[in-house]
């Protein structure tokens, strides 16, 4: 689910473009009313595909930009409350990763302290579902404008990587994060320069920080604590490489592979389950919305050879990813 706040723009962008939003929302089962309460729980997979949808007939490719454009912090509500009040930029990302689930169950946030692509840099990484164009950009948008407000001119974004082939131009990314954006990689992500997580906040609170925290550990499980959510934040970094196993990803999170075999079990799922799901989530993904090879595909998913994905594929979608390809193309898939 995501809390209606997370689209309280949706509205007015579509009529700034002639659109009625109405029949959409209603197309894909969200009652129009629903966005006048932001409290309101929405369904996260028609959010996503209204979003889709609605880029799609209107030809607005960059409608979760536009949509992330006319908000701000406070369609977070308490969670927001919380982020304001972090004595520091570093403490603001790590309760917003604990906590952004409160906000919406398809967003996980991590920081990576140093990025692979920009020396000197952190790495917000985002893990979005359902993975798709509108809902990423989105996403990555209404992050890259909390930031902005929150660390001022300490802001100092270097680069943002999508995990897509955008059908808005990069140069309209360019223009909206104000830095260089290279599409079709691994992972949605905003490099940021490393002292821009040591900025000290101007709205320093930490009783009020402390009073709305302890709101939020009391009303709601924290899905961080779970593993299942570690194992897979950390496949997602390392699909496709050698370290993409139970004893690779228990490395890094410091647990031996017995007591990650016995968590996960409690917790009902196990690794290749969630190692199975990731691969179908990032296939549809790859597939849809970017110009990679199969066989690159095959390889950023960690299979050992095309034909391989291609039986894989088969079994999870009955087609072939060639034929998913083709089809997304022409809007059957």
């Amino acid at each position: 689910m995501v809390r209606a706040s997370g689209i309280r723009a949706y509205a007015a962008v579509m009529r700034g473009l002639g659109a009625d939003p109405a029949p959409f929302l209603r197309r894909h089962h969200i009652a129009p009313k629903a966005l006048d309460d932001d409290d309101a729980l929405l369904d996260l997979r028609a959010v996503a595909q209204l979003l889709e949808a609605s880029s799609a007939d209107t030809g607005c490719g960059d409608l979760g930009l536009r949509i992330a454009e006319n908000q701000d912090i406070g369609i977070l509500g308490k969670l927001g409350v919380i982020i304001q009040s972090a004595a520091t930029a570093s403490e603001a990302f790590q309760i917003a990763s604990r906590y952004m689930f409160v906000h919406s169950q398809g967003l996980a946030m991590a920081i990576n302290p140093h990025s692979e692509s920009i020396k000197g840099a952190v790495e917000i990484v985002f893990e979005i579902r359902p993975p798709q164009r509108q809902n990423i950009d989105l996403s990555l948008g209404l992050t890259h404008r909390f930031a902005r407000a929150l660390l001022g001119v300490h802001y100092d974004l270097k680069l943002v990587t999508l995990p897509h082939t955008p059908v808005a131009s990069l140069s309209r990314y360019r223009r909206f994060f104000g830095a260089p954006v290279i599409a079709n990689q691994e992972r949605a992500a905003l490099h940021m320069h490393a002292t821009s997580l040591r900025a000290e906040l101007r709205g320093a609170n930490s009783e009020l920080r402390q009073i709305t925290e302890d709101y939020l550990s009391r009303h709601f499980r924290v899905p961080g604590d779970a593993i299942s959510t570690r194992v897979r934040l950390a496949l997602r970094r390392m699909l496709g490489t050698p370290q993409a196993t139970m004893e690779g990803i228990a490395a890094m999170l410091a647990i031996h592979p017995r007591t990650l075999h016995r968590r996960l079990q409690a917790e009902g799922t196990g690794f290749e389950d969630i190692k199975e799901s990731l691969r179908q989530e990032l296939a549809l993904q790859y597939l849809r919305e970017t110009q990679v090879s199969l066989g690159q595909v095959s390889g950023l998913l960690g299979f050992p050879e095309q034909s391989a994905f291609t039986r894989s594929s088969r079994r999870w979608f009955g087609k072939t990813p060639s034929a998913i390809r083709k089809e997304s193309r022409s809007g059957r898939f």
